[in-house]
């Protein structure tokens, strides 16, 4: 594929539409600049006066999604559709490009290949859920101010600069790094360069930003399996190895959960920082199995090993005992982080055993060798050798 940028050629239908939408833009720019003269900025009495104005027209948004194709667009695109929103994706093509054959699609590269969005086109909102580094969000952002009323960024929990104090909102000090420009995500990096293109989206539209943070999102089209690990591994039954105590905490957001919600936002104009992630309430990793065993109807047995045997075995959190980290020490706020004004944001929850059932569904209908190469979790064979050193020590 070249890397000129491309676009739908509109038919004339659509261009009236456009004429018809520019307009309606224009009106609303004025009454969005006369609040920002009266100083009503942010999201209290700018965004219910712009929800006032703008009213049914608030089920009929034009909104330009950068990305769309992946784990979490689809799932946007799905809730915007069928709210009787128009949408555009702007992407490079190369992800599920036949996907949403309706929708329209403008080509190009976030990385410094943005011609297909240049020119006088508007829309309402533009949804970011693709960018790692500032730059890039400084030229769209930069690029579109102009010509959107909302810029939604998807960041990252991974913003905080630790994870001691459980209860902790989005207030909480962000991670920083010695060199801004650098542009190799890591561990150590991925986080503060999230924290840096919230930042450069606020600049670039002050007052018109929505930086969403949402924890380990997971569902239908996980590509990652860090959730998707346990309602397979338990469906399989016989003894799964579990991480330390039942009773620990967990956090994460159902992607279907966390795309109506963007949709929500966008609908009302909802701008400021927010953790999105749940359940509601907080869940444990032995309510989670347990739904996964419920769920599936298997006969596993959980062999609950505490978290220094794991380490001593080599068996790592997150990664190999997926969703779940030791809640101790710099970890003891991990999963216990406030979604307080999210949820007073409308952000709202299905079950985990509504998540955990979705999830097998759709990864049971993945192709046989998908299936049987799990991306995170215990291999089998690990497994059964760390169940028995467990069992060994305890006899």
């Amino acid at each position: 594929m070249d890397n000129q940028p491309h676009r739908t050629t509109p038919t004339p239908e659509q261009l009236a539409q456009h004429a018809g939408a520019r307009r309606t833009f224009l009106k609303r720019s004025i009454g969005y600049g006369a609040l920002l003269a009266a100083g009503l900025q942010g999201g209290g009495l700018l965004a219910r006066a712009e929800r006032a104005a703008f009213g049914a027209e608030a089920r009929g948004l034009k909104i330009l999604i950068l990305g769309g194709t992946g784990f979490l667009g689809p799932h946007i695109v799905e809730a915007a559709l069928a709210r009787g929103h128009t949408l555009t994706l702007f992407h490079r093509g190369r992800t599920n490009p036949d996907i949403f054959p309706g929708v329209e699609k403008l080509i190009g590269n976030r990385d410094g290949d943005l011609a297909a969005l240049e020119g006088d086109r508007e829309w309402d909102v533009v949804i970011d859920t693709s960018a790692y580094y500032p730059r890039v969000v400084r030229d769209s952002a930069g690029l579109l101010r102009d010509r959107v009323r909302q810029y939604v960024f998807i960041s990252s929990v991974s913003v905080y600069a630790d994870n001691r104090n459980p209860g902790a909102d989005e207030t909480a000090p962000v991670g920083t790094i010695d060199d801004p420009d650098i542009e190799t995500v890591t561990g150590s990096t991925f986080g503060p360069l999230k924290a840096l293109c919230e930042q450069a989206a606020e600049r670039a539209m002050p007052g018109r930003v929505t930086n969403i943070r949402p924890g380990l999102i997971v569902g239908p089209r996980d590509g990652t399996d860090r959730f998707t690990y346990w309602p397979v591994r338990v469906a399989r039954g016989g003894e799964v190895l579990a991480p330390n105590s039942p009773d620990d905490p967990i956090q994460f957001i159902d992607v279907r959960d966390l795309g109506d919600w963007i949709v929500n936002v966008a609908e009302r104009n909802t701008t400021g920082v927010f953790n999105a992630l749940g359940p509601n309430g907080g869940t444990t990793i032995g309510k989670l199995l347990q739904s996964c065993k419920d769920v599936s109807g298997s006969d596993a047995r959980f062999v609950w090993a505490d978290a220094a045997f794991l380490t001593e075995q080599g068996v790592a959190p997150w990664s190999q005992m997926t969703v779940w980290i030791p809640p101790v020490g710099g970890s003891a706020g991990f999963s216990r982080r406030s979604n307080a004004r999210a949820v007073a944001a409308g952000l709202t929850f299905r079950t985990v055993d509504d998540t955990v059932r979705a999830t097998l569904a759709w990864f049971n209908e993945q192709p046989a060798e998908r299936r049987e190469n799990l991306r995170a979790g215990l291999d089998a064979d690990l497994e059964a050798q760390v169940l028995e050193a467990w069992r060994e020590r305890n006899t």
